[in-house]
């Protein structure tokens, strides 16, 4: 069996050099230096600075010799670019293999998913996600982590678990795809703000209300758009939000310490090597909410601050002056 990884930024290279424990892999980068140094000297610097990659693992800026020879296809692309370059494959992909997303977003304008963009240009292949609490270089150090493999098809599901398990890295099956997916989008925004928590040091109280409260707006939208309540009790979603929120290595908690700094997003971004996920799935997030009429409240805060101009801290108080109802209910 062989693997083509779409995307050689820090996660596509970590499930990339996991994948090549088991199968030949082949990991496919945007720039053609990038692909020669994974190629020629079994590093990534640019996103895994500091790490040996396997030397059995080869890289190509060639799309169309990457996608070719896959019997399993892995896209690890930002959300924005996720379409256009599903769009560029389609032509060479075999018929029938998995795909499988590594993308926490969702798409602007039309809010899907990204199994449901894989499903509308590859029509007929299984479409499933990896995901769950997996910070990139803690993996690259051997450090133990678990994901899940949201499928529908759980027999196909079950045959993927062999290609990225091993060692200390677990791997479960999900046939709740819409759940895991909407977990990892939404735990980014919580996770910025998180981060703005941190900054303006509100104390450890504030932090595990934001992200206990986090976790139940994530839960009340994603069982509105098809996901079951186990999945956001699990790696998908409790799992993914800790991690992320927890984390010095989030990049989307990154983005909310800078916020909480006084930083604007503008700059945060420009100075940023790698997508935060988070700042623009906000937008979508609050879009998908009015779109099912659900409540919101930390979301729509992070939205007035990225997109609207509000001051980091004044998302806060924002928060504190609304009324608290049921927990299970209200926001």
């Amino acid at each position: 069996m062989h693997v083509s990884v779409i995307g050689a930024g820090s996660w596509g290279t970590t499930v990339a050099t996991l994948a090549s424990r088991n199968c030949p892999t082949t990991l496919w980068a945007r720039r053609d230096e990038v692909a020669r140094e994974i190629t020629d000297h079994a590093t990534n610097e640019r996103y895994l600075p500091g790490f040996d990659l396997p030397k059995q693992l080869k890289a190509t800026s060639d799309l169309e010799a990457a996608v070719r020879s896959a019997d399993v296809l892995v896209l690890g692309v930002p959300s924005h670019g996720f379409r256009e370059t599903v769009s560029l494959l389609a032509p060479y992909v075999r018929p029938w293999i998995p795909v499988v997303s590594l993308t926490k977003g969702l798409e602007q304008g039309s809010l899907l998913r990204m199994t449901e963009i894989i499903d509308e240009l590859l029509p007929g292949h299984p479409a499933g996600m990896l995901t769950g609490p997996n910070l990139a270089k803690e993996i690259m150090a051997g450090q133990a982590a678990a994901s899940v493999i949201g499928m529908q098809d759980l027999v196909v599901a079950a045959e993927l678990q062999n290609v990225f398990a091993g060692g200390l890295y677990r791997v479960y099956t999900n046939h709740d795809v819409a759940g895991c997916e909407i977990g990892g989008a939404l735990k980014n925004v919580i996770a910025i703000a998180t981060g703005i928590a941190q900054a303006i040091s509100v104390g450890d109280n504030t932090r595990a209300m934001v992200i206990t409260r986090g976790l139940s707006e994530l839960a009340r939208l994603g069982e509105k758009v098809g996901g079951e309540p186990a999945t956001f009790a699990g790696l998908a979603g409790m799992g993914d939000l800790l991690a992320t929120c927890m984390s010095p290595h989030s990049r989307n908690r990154q983005v909310g310490e800078q916020l909480g700094q006084g930083r604007k997003i503008d700059e945060i971004i420009a100075d940023m090597n790698m997508v935060a996920e988070g700042v623009k799935t906000t937008a979508a997030v609050i879009e998908l909410a009015k779109r099912h009429d659900v409540e919101m409240p930390i979301s729509e805060e992070m939205y007035a601050v990225l997109y609207e101009g509000r001051e980091a801290a004044d998302a806060y108080r924002g928060l504190q002056d609304r009324k608290a109802g049921h927990e299970r209910d209200s926001g």
